[in-house]
């Protein structure tokens, strides 16, 4: 089992990739197999269901609820608005005003109850709209829910990130891969653009690109406290992407400030100036999602579009870990037992020794690694 392969992230300057977009609910898809679209293309649209509200009719206007129907000053269907009187009762004695209900929310109405007395608007619906995200094909139709599109691009995958899906052209703002990307790199022109640093972003510089409205960074390492500072909290292991920020952040290398590797930031380089689409969704359990930058139909400047080849786990090769608790270390195979182990949870497993770049020895299963590619 020496030679079980295992995947790293993928760097490359020429690759055909897809992508699934899809609605979370059944709806209406807009493009058909063939068409060209583009990253602000809509590929499909839903609604979701208005919020259904309660108004106290009964309550309001005094009378038992088997009355409340006959006092509606409005018919079932009707829209009606915030503030507006939708039913009113009788006046006493024909001196005293007559009591009313107001609608308190814009909407619909859509059933009147003669046993709670309660009528129920329901709030105009939701728009869900899913775009393109990328500059491609559209090679497949999923019925009522979206598409699958296709693009021959250089792409760049991280080893985690945060926020969403974003567009912006790449500019490299550091001299080298091993340069810190700090305050002092982010420039009022940045709006809009993503940003490159190299051995890492420090929380000064995460600030103010997001305050002059940056699309992303992408640098090869964060450190925790920083990304906990910017958010605002500990995201933990849930799936990341959807937090509610201005600025995707990508790291290729791990937690800490650690060089980009030669060939990722050799590749960003050559891509300066084009638009990308950036995300920094990323899972590390089962069904791993990986953060990553996308350039379709890549203009490229002195930067080989080889693919890498198969790699196989041998000893002294070069590994990163990809779960806790030595999450995004750095290092090099010392040992492939053949035999299975079993771990706390009972689960059979093979194992690596390994020794990280801090010269500590671990042990660690061979599915929480990666190989990094020669030369990277």
């Amino acid at each position: 089992m020496g030679s079980a392969y295992t995947p790293g992230l993928t760097v490359s300057g020429d690759i055909v990739i897809r992508r699934t977009r899809r609605l979370p609910i059944k709806g209406e898809v807009l493009v058909s197999v063939g068409e060209q679209v583009k990253p602000n293309t809509i590929i499909a649209r839903a609604s979701l269901p208005g919020v259904l509200q309660t108004v106290r009719l009964s309550e309001s206007l005094g009378v038992e609820a088997k009355d409340a129907p006959s006092f509606l000053t409005v018919n079932l269907g009707d829209s009606v608005a915030k503030g507006q009187i939708i039913a009113e009762g009788k006046k006493f004695f024909g001196i005293f005003k007559a009591p009313t209900a107001e609608c308190g929310f814009d909407g619909v109405i859509e059933s009147v109850s003669d046993v709670t007395g309660n009528a129920l608007i329901r709030e105009p619906s939701i728009p869900i709209e899913i775009d393109g995200y990328i500059t491609g094909k559209i090679v497949e139709i999923i019925p009522e829910e979206g598409a699958i599109v296709e693009t021959r691009c250089a792409m760049v995958q991280g080893i985690f990130g945060v926020g969403g899906e974003r567009q912006g052209k790449i500019r490299v703002a550091v001299a080298s891969h091993d340069e810190l990307l700090d305050e002092s790199h982010i420039k009022e022109s940045d709006a809009g653009l993503i940003i490159v640093g190299g051995s890492g972003m420090t929380a000064s510089a995460i600030k103010k690109a997001s305050a002059i409205g940056a699309t992303g960074i992408i640098a090869g390492g964060i450190k925790d406290s920083d990304l906990i500072e910017f958010l605002g909290y500990d995201i933990g292991v849930a799936i990341t992407g959807s937090e509610k920020i201005n600025l995707t952040l990508m790291v290729t290398e791990g937690f800490g400030f650690l060089p980009m590797a030669n060939r990722t930031f050799a590749l960003l380089q050559s891509l300066e100036g084009q638009v990308a689409s950036i995300n920094g969704a990323t899972q590390i359990r089962a069904g791993v999602i990986r953060p990553e930058i996308v350039v379709p139909e890549p203009q490229l400047t002195g930067v080989s579009t080889a693919e890498a080849k198969v790699l196989a786990l041998e000893l002294g090769t070069q590994i990163r870990v990809i779960r806790e608790p030595y999450f995004g270390a750095i290092g090099s195979v010392t040992g492939l037992p053949p035999e299975l182990v079993t771990l706390e949870s009972g689960t059979h497993v093979r194992v690596l020794n390994a020794r990280l770049a801090n010269g500590e020895d671990v042990t660690v299963p061979r599915a929480n690694v990666e190989i990094i590619a020669a030369g990277s």
